[in-house]
């Protein structure tokens, strides 16, 4: 979900809407997967309507999930009232975190390292806020390794940003991730598609950790 960005109350009902029906095509088992080593204090960016929140294990002792978009903002307060463990809601952006040094367990990203303004600012606070050991856990699309397919989304970038909250198709957040004081511990890659006759899109799905003292 797109984070600290350009974006209008018309981008997060148009999310609001697709969301779903991403979920209903495999995107909520990616999700559920995302947050399966969720443990512990989880700070979520760009947490969108809320749909992680069914999934997080009872190793989570609280979630503070930060959503600047007040339509989305708005269905996350829902969805936390149902959640099985604590979420607070808030507004808020990936690059200026409202914790304290070191003192995080899990950083989770999921669908916003796309469009956050600052995609470096955003890891760095990711690393400052964790606990030494502490994990990030993404799932994220990226731009393709295929030659052309890399290349159109390049092209489509600039149009696509400005139409879709400040989501970039074309970031290499793998790399961005592994040059961020972090160590990938797991990532997989593959093809989804998000929305009936879209094409599929290059997704990563990951956990990496801050190094311990």
């Amino acid at each position: 979900m797109p984070d600290a960005s350009p974006r209008t109350r018309s981008f997060g009902r148009n999310f609001a809407r697709m969301g779903p029906r991403m979920d209903a095509r495999g995107a909520a088992e990616h999700r559920r997967r995302l947050v399966e080593a969720a443990h512990g204090s989880v700070v979520e960016i760009g947490a969108g309507y809320g749909a992680t929140f069914p999934f997080y294990p009872a190793a989570v002792t609280g979630v503070l999930a930060l959503e600047p978009d007040p339509t989305l903002r708005d269905l996350a307060l829902a969805a936390a009232a149902r959640a099985p463990v604590p979420i607070t809601v808030q507004d808020g952006v990936a690059e200026s975190l409202p914790a304290a040094d070191a003192s995080i367990d899990v950083v989770v990203c999921s669908l916003v390292l796309c469009s956050v303004a600052e995609q470096p600012a955003a890891l760095a606070e990711a690393v400052r806020a964790l606990r030494p050991g502490g994990l990030l856990l993404f799932y994220e699309h990226v731009r393709s390794e295929h030659r052309v397919l890399g290349a159109a989304e390049d092209l489509l970038t600039p149009l696509w940003s400005r139409l879709a909250g400040g989501c970039h198709p074309n970031r290499d957040t793998a790399a961005a991730i592994a040059g961020a004081d972090l160590t990938v511990l797991s990532l997989e890659r593959f093809g989804f598609s998000a929305l009936p006759g879209n094409p599929r899109v290059a997704h990563i799905l990951g956990v990496a950790a801050k190094a311990r003292a």
